[in-house]
Parts: structure tokens; C-alpha cells; sequence
């Protein structure tokens, strides 16, 4: 069983689901059309990213209210569609977000906006991010930044954050107890869903091992090699639950 094949397992079982990703520089569209380029057909209600979460969040907070960003088109049109406006000179907060917009400049706005009163935010705290030419600095190395040279501390809005895993469940309107967290990472999507409550499944083909394991407080529900055993993990993992 391939990806898409298990996501049609998963359309053809009645069985909601959501693609979350940290990753703020995309749009749900964007999304959806590189998991296409994988043979993996969705559509943009399936997608839930850290941007949106994030802008969830400030909604939530202060509804219509400014912001200064260091970020792409993901979370600044996320933010546009909560009315959140873009503040340069006294926002409510400075968000952060994944891309290569990054000069010292914004850096140096940002340090004084948060010097003057505005929240710090980031939309995860990942400090680095694979890409297909090798790995570069995520988001949460440029907050790091951020909070070192200002002494503020930032609030991470996307996984393992428990505000955007049980945003995630809503939008799937299930229960704590009929969730269950596929990933291959352990401090974002096995932890996230540890701190829910959620049952969860680590796929080893992303950067953790089964060797690794042991070096965690925390260990997931069911471990699979690949995705073609997640369909059976979660049949047993109903049958356990008997």
C-alpha cells in the first residue's frame, strides 16, 4: 500500500483526516498540488498548517488585529483571512513564520517592535527544515535570535503546541479517543499527540529510528516501517482498544 492508496483506504472507509504540516510558507493549494507531484490526490479542507493555526490563534486572542511578519504567502494570507492587518510600525505582535525572506533588517524592525510591547509569536519552533538541496535554519532558530537579543520568550503556535493538534481534531469533529497522530517525528507529531491524549503511529521513514526511541520520556502508540503498514497498525490498535 502506497500513500495515495491509503488515503483512499481512508475516503472509501468514511474515515476523516487532516495533512498537518509546521511548514507556514504554503497555502493549503500549494499544499495539495506538491503532494500531487507524490501521486497523492486531496483537497485544500484536508490540509491544516501551522499558518493557519496560527492565525487561529490570534483570532482568537485579539480578533482583528496587526501584525509584523517574517514570513511567506502561507501565513500572510492566513492572517489576511482572520482581518489580521500588517503593522510596521506598532503591531500586536511579531509572528514569525518558515522562508527565505530573512535579512537583518526585519530582524532588526522586529527586535525593536518587540522592545516596544508587540508579542512575540512563531508558527512552530522547529530550528531546522529538510529540503530537497539539504537541510537550512528553521523558524524556530530565527526566534531564537529573536529571544536572545530581546530576553522575551516566544509562544509556538504549530505542533507539538497542543493548540494546533486540538484545533486539527475539531476541524475533523472526532473525539480524543477516535484520533490517531501518523508521523515520522517524534518531538513534533509523536509528542503533540502524547500531550493530547491522542493514540499515535511513528512511521520510521523520516528522521527517527527505532533505536532512537529509547531516548524519549514518550513512546507512540504503534510503530510502522512505512505507510503501507498503517492500515493494518490501526485495525490492531482498534482490536487492543476492544
Amino acid at each position: 500500500m502506497k500513500a495515495q492508496q491509503f488515503i483512499s483506504y481512508l475516503v472509501e472507509n468514511d474515515i476523516p483526516y487532516l495533512f498537518l504540516t509546521n511548514n507556514s510558507a504554503y497555502t493549503p493549494l500549494d499544499v495539495v498540488a506538491n503532494l500531487r507531484k507524490f501521486g497523492i490526490e486531496t483537497s485544500e479542507e484536508h490540509v491544516y498548517t501551522s499558518a493557519l493555526a496560527t492565525a487561529e490563534f490570534v483570532h482568537t486572542q485579539r480578533p482583528n488585529g496587526t501584525a509584523f511578519v517574517i514570513g511567506e504567502g502561507g501565513l500572510l494570507n492566513a492572517l489576511n483571512e482572520v482581518n489580521y492587518a500588517i503593522n510596521r510600525d506598532a503591531p500586536d505582535y511579531v509572528i514569525v513564520g518558515e522562508g527565505r525572506v530573512l535579512n537583518f533588517e526585519l530582524v532588526e524592525r522586529a527586535h525593536r517592535l518587540i522592545a516596544n510591547g508587540a508579542n512575540l509569536l512563531s508558527t512552530n519552533s522547529d530550528t531546522w527544515c529538510p529540503t530537497d538541496s539539504g537541510p537550512r535554519p528553521g523558524c524556530g532558530a530565527i526566534v531564537a535570535l529573536l529571544e536572545s537579543a530581546t530576553g522575551r520568550k516566544a509562544y509556538h503556535v504549530g505542533k507539538p503546541n497542543p493548540f494546533m493538534m486540538r484545533a486539527a481534531r475539531k476541524r475533523i469533529n472526532l473525539r480524543t479517543d477516535e484520533v490517531i497522530m501518523i508521523g515520522d517525528t517524534m518531538d513534533t507529531d509523536i509528542r503533540g499527540a502524547t500531550d493530547l491524549g491522542f493514540r499515535s503511529i511513528l512511521v520510521l521513514t523520516g528522521s527517527t529510528t527505532i533505536e532512537a526511541l529509547k531516548d524519549y520520556p514518550f513512546a507512540p502508540t504503534y510503530v510502522a516501517r512505512s505507510i503501507a503498514d498503517v492500515a493494518g497498525a490501526r485495525q490492531t490498535m482498534q482490536l487492543e482498544a476492544q
